[in-house]
């Protein structure tokens, strides 16, 4: 129980959720073109830079930073349970040993579980306010009126009802591979890298981190299109059973994706997914780590987890 509720682990929360603030802040345009991509399917314009150009021409400079609190304060509130979890799980099971790949999968695996089922309704609410007066190709796509979050979560549960927030959940629960392949292969090159050197370069960390969040996005890519269409929740589609992103919808969603743009449409937005993904996780890695190590350094004390 010491383990879990250690100092160690929320300094490894605290440092996860400033890291991944810092870099989604930078980054965030582009993670504003990926969403256009994968929910307007009939927009033509097909690379990031068009897209943010169409953006800020149609909907003034600010819009690609349009949703920007909203994302920002579940990217918050996910990460540090994220972080909190994963490590609190990684210091009961290691114990003061090695850790090994296959153990940081499984930690990884269960730390996205529940991640997922604690702030699913974050997601879907800042989904819906990003793209909130967007000027959308689509004429399928429904337009909302949210006021701000507290008024996004008050009209959902109103209209939809309260299973509505965790729309989008089995994607979700199919992506916690997403991270858990991430933090996989991470830890694993750091543990390489550590072999041949006693510490890590800023440029270490942050080529590490790209490499990693490159492999694990571009292998759950299609899922995260599903995933994206559902917290949003404002298409004219499948009226008949919309409730939790089901089985029956997601293979439906991913069946009409390959329908009408052929097997490359689950892939549309890659382009843009990936640039901000990858420079997103590496810079939030280098934050995270340089945190920790210069808290630890400060407070006189030594991680006491193992790599």
């Amino acid at each position: 129980m010491s383990s879990v509720l250690s100092y160690e682990s929320l300094v490894h929360a605290v440092a996860g959720a400033v890291g991944s603030v810092t870099a989604m802040t930078v980054f965030f345009p582009l993670d504003t073109a990926r969403l256009r991509l994968q929910v307007d399917e009939k927009r033509k314009s097909k690379t990031t830079h068009m897209v943010l150009l169409e953006i800020i021409k149609e909907e003034g400079l600010l819009a690609p930073y349009r949703g920007w609190f909203p994302v920002i304060s579940s990217l918050c509130c996910s990460n540090f349970v994220y972080f909190y979890t994963f490590n609190s799980l990684k210091a009961v099971w290691v114990k003061g040993q090695h850790s090994t790949t296959g153990k940081d999968l499984v930690v990884g695996f269960v730390a996205g579980v529940v991640n997922v089922l604690l702030t699913t309704p974050l997601w879907v609410v800042n989904t819906r306010l990003k793209l909130q007066g967007a000027k959308f190709r689509n004429e399928d796509i429904v337009p909302t009126n949210y006021k701000g979050i507290i008024d996004a979560f008050h009209q959902i549960v109103r209209d939809e009802g309260i299973l509505a927030l965790w729309n989008g959940t089995f994607p979700s629960l199919l992506l916690v591979f997403n991270p858990a392949i991430q933090f996989m292969f991470y830890e694993g090159l750091k543990r390489q890298l550590l072999k041949k050197r006693m510490k890590l370069s800023s440029l270490d960390v942050f080529i590490i981190g790209a490499i990693a969040k490159a492999i694990a996005t571009t292998v759950t890519y299609p899922m995260q299109t599903v995933q994206s269409i559902l917290r949003f929740g404002r298409h004219r589609l499948n009226p008949e059973n919309r409730t939790l992103g089901s089985l029956r919808n997601v293979l439906y969603l991913l069946h009409q994706r390959v329908k009408r743009f052929g097997i490359m449409g689950l892939y549309k937005g890659l382009e843009a997914k990936l640039l901000q993904t990858v420079l997103t996780a590496a810079l939030m890695f280098l934050v995270y780590e340089k945190l920790t190590a210069a808290t630890f350094t400060i407070m006189g004390l030594k991680s006491a987890r193992k790599h």
